[in-house]
């Protein structure tokens, strides 16, 4: 990887997340979502890959980097990140091999994507450090400019909306 980025979804348009990656020049959007599927139009998995295409942009899902249900029930139960982000970090201890792989084969600009959009509520922040490590670059945490014609939604506490993180 030359550069690597981070992306959510949250309460944006499909055209102003395709945008906001056709502007930092991602060549490849990397889903680590444990299930690809979303209530949002377009931000299932093949309705994505196609609206990626069109913008030139190449499409992978890697379950394994998505965040584990009871992991993520736990965090819905009690609200508390810093033992989601623990739990988190000792699973993808586990994926050692998965994720010095994905380094040895993505090239170019690699974004990671899920839902949340405060990079800093979401288990992507993880997976990104840990690749950022192995191929010695930073992560730029993008952000899609919000729109009146988006849907907005809140959140009570941490992990809402992380039904399918």
């Amino acid at each position: 990887m030359t550069r690597l980025f981070t992306i959510g979804y949250e309460s944006v348009t499909l055209e102003g997340f395709l945008a906001t990656l056709v502007s930092a020049g991602v060549n490849l959007l990397l889903d680590v979502r444990e299930l690809p599927i979303s209530r949002r139009k377009g931000f299932s998995k093949t309705a994505l890959r196609l609206a990626l295409g069109t913008a030139g942009i190449d499409y992978r899902h890697e379950r394994d980097l998505g965040s584990p249900k009871i992991i993520r029930n736990k965090l819905r139960e009690d609200g508390n990140f810093f033992s989601f982000e623990t739990q988190f970090e000792a699973y993808l201890q586990t994926k050692t091999a998965l994720l010095d792989s994905i380094t040895a084969e993505l090239e170019g600009a690699v974004a990671l994507m899920c839902f949340e959009r405060n990079w800093r509520e979401c288990h992507r922040k993880i997976v990104a450090s840990h690749l950022a490590k192995r191929t010695d670059t930073t992560v730029q945490h993008l952000q899609v400019p919000l729109h009146a014609s988006s849907h907005n939604t809140t959140r009570t506490h941490f992990g809402q909306s992380l039904s399918a993180a």
